[in-house]
């Protein structure tokens, strides 16, 4: 199953994606349909008005998330290229919900940053209640996975050890364009981010060092995880910053990212002012 927020006039609606079509599901995101128990059971029987998805304008398909995790340094071959160890436990930060955009909108270059570079990335979005679960728990809890893009000011990210501020621009981060429930989505799948067309990060999540179950098990150590929360899994190699010269995002440029069983955005990258 497949689900999507749309964006509608004066309002937005969850929907079940029906081959071209996404039927309205009665709940207004998706973020606010996983709250509800019985979530996999509603969005299947829904039968409500039906839109095109050609012409659909598609939210990021959980808008406000409680918790936005990220990830960073969780691919093998993007460690090795930044020229650091695997590491032991996951390096973790947070992302705000003003930072995400939907899978079609423009993305915002900041006035203060020029080094705006690209990460493509799974995202885990949280179905069920999760704390102190163990790897073999964890899969229960996952509704499924999204497409995501955690666009990063480079130059703000490294002006301390710290990395939010580079992380949560706002508008800055596509997100979508759907929920694809794990039995659709299959086992490992394969990502790809082009900028202008060209190839600059190919992987398979199976290079993941952490994968979503253990993700999920040890931030559950942490903290309660909750239905509509989001994890983004980390970036492949690739980026920009680590290429010779450094490369990033310009005004103009078209940025999409895809995951394979999964979905696809389209962005293109404007300069605030």
């Amino acid at each position: 199953m497949k689900l999507a927020t749309l964006r509608l006039p004066r309002r937005t609606t969850a929907a079940r994606v029906d081959g071209d079509h996404a039927v309205e599901i009665g709940a207004p995101d998706v973020g606010t349909l996983l709250a509800d128990p019985g979530w996999r059971e509603v969005a299947a029987a829904a039968d409500g008005p039906r839109h095109p998805l050609s012409t659909a304008d598609l939210a990021p398909v959980v808008p406000r998330p409680g918790k936005i995790i990220c990830v960073g340094l969780n691919y093998r071959n993007h460690i090795l290229e930044m020229g650091r160890e695997l590491p032991e436990y996951p390096t973790v930060f947070a992302k705000y919900a003003e930072a995400l955009i939907g899978p079609y909108d423009d993305i915002v270059l900041p006035a203060v940053s020029q080094a705006m570079d690209w990460e493509a990335e799974l995202a885990v979005i949280v179905g069920t209640e999760a704390r102190h679960v163990s790897p073999e728990q964890a899969p229960a809890a996952i509704a499924g996975y999204s497409v995501f893009n955690d666009v990063t000011a480079r130059d703000y990210q490294n002006r301390t050890l710290q990395w939010l501020q580079g992380k949560t621009f706002e508008a800055s981060t596509p997100f979508g364009p759907y929920l694809v429930t794990p039995d659709e989505a299959g086992g490992s799948m394969t990502m790809q981010c082009e900028v202008d067309g060209e190839v600059m990060q190919q992987a398979d999540t199976a290079d993941l060092v952490f994968g979503p179950a253990r993700l999920i098990s040890y931030l559950s150590e942490i903290l309660t995880l909750r239905p509509g929360d989001v994890i983004a899994t980390g970036t492949p190699g690739g980026v920009g910053h680590a290429r010779k010269p450094p490369r990033y995002l310009a005004d103009g440029s078209k940025l999409v990212t895809r995951i394979a069983g999964v979905g696809e955005l389209v962005n293109t990258a404007r300069r605030d002012g």
